[in-house]
């Protein structure tokens, strides 16, 4: 039993607890006493103060209702108006999951009702949000994970004894290393292995789709060992950031994923499309639907502003980066005070229509690494407010001439600004009521952002909170579910916009829209995402008329007649904003290391920022390693 625990039980009475496990980096106590559970007169609130840690007593398995008598009075207990759906009981560790509408409602003033709920079943209640529009992906995850529930008992217990179990390698001396194994002048595949006496840690590892040449991280790297690898952090779920890490499951990682719980159910939303596609053009996938499981249950879902250890060295915190739902920045507390880092991840500075802005402010910062997508010179971004009546012109214009307007959508992120920019459009009366195709897998990355409200700004949040405002719900918005309404869709006359990805025209629907719809010059196409050089998206906006189709031995012709544009709407921050974000941060980096971005972009805000601020930059190249401390 590792000391930390042995500790706690110290201030304990020694015939209260029957087990002691780690959750990650968590305490879990179990008791088989009833009066003890339910009322400890403050005894785990003094471990609590005492070592710093989250501390939870929950009662043993043995002693909690039958789950069929436990469920009957959970739903006599809660009030009709909250919307109960499915009751879901983890067997394993006491736990019970609520899902409902409302969930204020299920918790009760000040948790009056779950302090019921555990009096009345000696289960540990906690409430979950049943997302507005129902989502199969967030079913699924949560599945897996009930189904998985012994071995997740397992798994986290194993965390938390790589955590506090002590040192593994020999401490020589003190030093932080970082290797870039993807992402270094260059958008797409980003990876960062950070290496410490003790740990190795990735964050970030993804795909760069746009580039069949040099698709995947540098996993060959000499410094990397997948045995020797102790966690993953990922800080958003977009592809280039996500999406080879399901391959490192296929070759025999078995440790932590960490990340928002957001993050979690996109990620492997996009994973599974990404297979789907793989097998819909013939390819062989990169991995299979076993290893996204696998991913699943072994990913531990972290909130922003939440301090957790990851190693015996490395505590983690997440924090807002403003860029998709669920996005963060990752700020590791290295050593005892050795060396504080942020990796912000795609970050945008600046409110959007659905996320407030990245957060500056930090307990400690001596390194920062930042993004520069558009870190260019030119990369000033033109006022949001005309480009939105660019969107709002260019959509009437497209539907007075009775054609269709096809958008090229990223399904998280671009998708839902769309959504919601559209919505205002109608309900403030600047379009009229107009319908809004939706295709691939946008609709259910949007499901998925009505049951994580917290995660999007106070005026979404409010808009979701009331059912009836709700601007996911619009009876504007139609779903295409399948291969025969899409043709449908096509074949129809009717005016309307359709959002579909991918964004940058690589796979996805997006794709047969624009090969259907290309040569009708009453047709616009709207750009609105970051578009890679080699893309199909790319190619067309810098002029190319032609596209050639393969279908097996078939090869077609489509010249493109369409009105063809780009609505400068990103979520990523422009040159003023991380100019911004860097000189606004507190405490201020003493070093600011520069990826995520075409070359000449990096190098440019390199540049300005060691000008303008005194500050030592660097623009490292892949495999370069930087040694931070």
């Amino acid at each position: 039993m590792p000391e930390i625990i042995k500790e706690i039980l110290k201030l304990l009475p020694s015939d209260k607890i029957s087990d002691a496990y780690f959750e990650a980096a968590n305490v879990v106590l179990y008791t088989k006493d009833k009066g003890f559970f339910l009322n400890n007169d403050g005894a785990i609130r003094k471990c609590v103060e005492e070592f710093k840690k989250r501390i939870e007593l929950r009662p043993d398995p043995h002693i909690c209702e039958k789950k069929e008598f436990a469920e009957a009075e959970i739903r006599k207990i809660l009030p009709p108006e909250a919307g109960i759906g499915g009751v879901i009981f983890d067997d394993h560790r006491s736990i019970v999951i609520i899902e409902a509408e409302k969930p204020g409602l299920a918790i009760g003033k000040q948790g009056a009702l779950l302090r019921e709920i555990r009096e009345k079943t000696l289960w540990v209640p906690y409430v979950r949000r049943t997302p507005a529009i129902k989502s199969a992906i967030v079913e699924n995850i949560r599945a897996v994970l009930y189904q998985n529930s012994e071995y997740r008992k397992k798994f986290l217990d194993k965390a938390g004894h790589r955590i506090y179990d002590g040192w593994r390698r020999e401490k020589k001396s003190e030093w932080v290393r970082l290797t870039y194994l993807g992402g270094a002048r260059q958008v797409g595949r980003s990876c960062l292995f950070l290496q410490t006496p003790e740990s190795r840690i990735i964050m970030d590892c993804g795909i760069n789709v746009a580039s069949p040449e040099e698709p995947y991280p540098f996993l060959d790297a000499p410094e990397f060992n997948i045995n020797d690898l102790d966690a993953v952090v990922i800080s958003h779920a977009h592809i280039d950031h996500s999406g080879f890490v399901p391959y490192l499951f296929k070759y025999g990682y078995r440790g932590p994923v960490y990340c928002t719980a957001p993050t979690r159910d996109v990620m492997s939303l996009l994973m599974l499309d990404a297979i789907k596609i793989a097998k819909s053009e013939n390819r062989e996938s990169l991995y299979e639907t076993d290893d996204i499981k696998e991913m699943v249950k072994h990913t531990i879902c972290v909130n922003w502003e939440e301090v957790t250890d990851i190693t015996p060295d490395v505590r983690l915190t997440l924090y807002n980066s403003g860029h998709i739902l669920g996005s963060s920045m990752v700020h590791l507390h290295i050593g005892n005070g050795l060396h504080n880092l942020l990796y912000t991840g795609d970050m945008k500075y600046g409110r959007s229509v659905l996320l407030d802005p990245a957060c500056t402010m930090f307990p400690r910062l001596e390194t920062l690494m930042i993004e520069s997508t558009y870190g260019g010179k030119a990369n000033i971004m033109p006022p949001q407010i005309e480009q939105d009546q660019l969107l709002c012109n260019t959509i009437k214009e497209t539907l007075g001439r009775g054609g269709k307007v096809l958008m090229p959508v990223l399904g998280s992120g671009r998708a839902q600004d769309m959504i919601l920019l559209i919505e205002q459009m109608v309900r403030s009366g600047e379009l009229s009521p107009i319908p809004v195709y939706i295709d691939g897998m946008v609709w259910d990355i949007t499901a998925i952002h009505t049951a994580y409200p917290e995660f999007l700004n106070r005026n979404i949040r409010k808009l979701i909170f009331h059912k009836d405002q709700n601007p996911f719900l619009s009876p504007i918005f139609k779903r295409i579910a399948s291969q025969k309404e899409r043709q449908q869709l096509i074949e129809e006359g009717a005016p309307c916009v359709i959002l579909a990805t991918s964004g940058m025209l690589v796979g996805g629907p997006s794709v047969e829209y624009l090969r259907q719809l290309a040569d009708n010059p009453r047709n616009t196409l709207i750009f609105s995402c970051y578009l890679p050089e080699g893309s199909l998206g790319n190619r067309i906006l810098h002029g190319e008329r032609e596209i050639i189709f393969k279908s097996g031995p078939k090869t077609e012709v489509v010249p493109i007649k369409m009105e063809v544009l780009k609505v400068e709407i990103t979520d990523h921050s422009d040159r003023k904003q991380l100019l911004n974000f860097v000189f606004k941060c507190s405490p201020r980096p003493k070093k600011v290391v520069i990826n995520h971005g075409e070359n000449t972009r990096i190098l440019d805000l390199a540049s300005s920022i060691h000008k303008q601020g005194r500050i030592e930059t660097v623009a490292p190249r892949n495999l370069e390693t930087i040694r931070l401390r």
